[in-house]
């Protein structure tokens, strides 16, 4: 249990995975709570990057036992949606930890996700698939076994809106940081919906990480989970973004269930951008 609980709480990444073959969903839209909302939930501030590829390490009680690495690999100019993905890995030699799991996600301008994949990798790989056709007010889930070739989970689901998967509530929330506000968004997660709550704020804050040799300009973000995610992630979480377009994750803090870790940018492949310098 401890592989599940020890490594990245993962930035708003969550597992997700269905024992039940007919749930019935019933959610009011996504609450904000801001004096701009419509300009907020159509219209982001934020810009998000085809191409961008951003590392990050992860430390428990200040050991350092693995890396995240996420990707936006595609823009699709004819639907209008972005393709990401996410590997998680544990660091080698780690007596208490192997752990090695990817995250896909296919959403719109808006982060509203129309496909997501989670596999955990191992002895016995497995996957969990989320197809949404919110025509139909339906999604498929399919989960199973790729090492035995076995299909678990077969089955559809009902929706009666437009909700987060895990991955695309990391960049749901990426994209409105820099202008105060409230968020309180549904996550279809473990088996029923769930709902995480966020706050972003305005003010401009100086954060100091090893990969850069200067004080960088950020904006905070606060949330907290009413579930407990991938690798353990319950209850509080902070992060602390670039004050530009850019909105680059840049250092963070959760809370699991072991207790808590940190979140911190290791190096970036991304065109044209350096951590903005904090400036008194």
């Amino acid at each position: 249990m401890i592989k599940s609980l020890i490594l990245f709480s993962a930035f708003f990444v969550s597992y997700l995975s269905f024992l039940v073959t007919e749930i019935s969903i019933y959610f009011p839209e996504i609450e904000v709570k801001n004096d701009q909302k419509n300009s907020l939930f159509e219209k982001p501030q934020r810009e998000i990057d085809v191409g961008e590829e951003i590392v990050y390490v992860v430390k428990y009680l200040f050991i350092p036992i693995g890396e995240i690495k996420l990707k936006v690999n595609s823009f699709n100019e004819s639907d209008s949606i972005y393709s990401a993905i996410a590997f998680i890995d544990s660091y080698s030699g780690l007596p208490f930890v192997d752990l090695h799991q990817i995250y896909e996600t296919k959403f719109n301008k808006n982060q509203i996700p129309i496909y997501f994949k989670g596999t955990i990798l191992g002895k016995d790989t497995t996957y969990t698939i989320y197809n949404f056709d919110y025509r139909k007010r339906k999604v498929h889930v399919l989960k199973g076994s790729k090492t035995k070739n076995e299909i678990w989970t077969d089955s559809t689901a009902s929706l009666d809106r437009e909700y987060l998967d895990g991955l695309s509530l990391f960049y749901f929330a990426r994209m409105r940081t820099g202008i105060k506000g409230t968020y309180n968004t549904p996550v279809f997660i473990n088996e029923k919906p769930e709902r995480t709550t966020f706050n972003c704020y305005d003010k401009s804050e100086d954060i100091s990480i090893n990969s850069v040799d200067y004080p960088i300009d950020c904006v905070y973000l606060l949330g907290e989970t009413e579930f407990k995610g991938i690798f353990g992630l319950t209850g509080a979480f902070e992060g602390w973004f670039s004050n530009d377009k850019h909105a680059v994750p840049i250092y963070a803090k959760l809370k699991v269930i072991i207790g808590n870790v940190t979140v911190e940018l290791k190096k970036w492949k991304k065109s044209e951008w350096q951590p903005p310098r904090f400036k008194k």
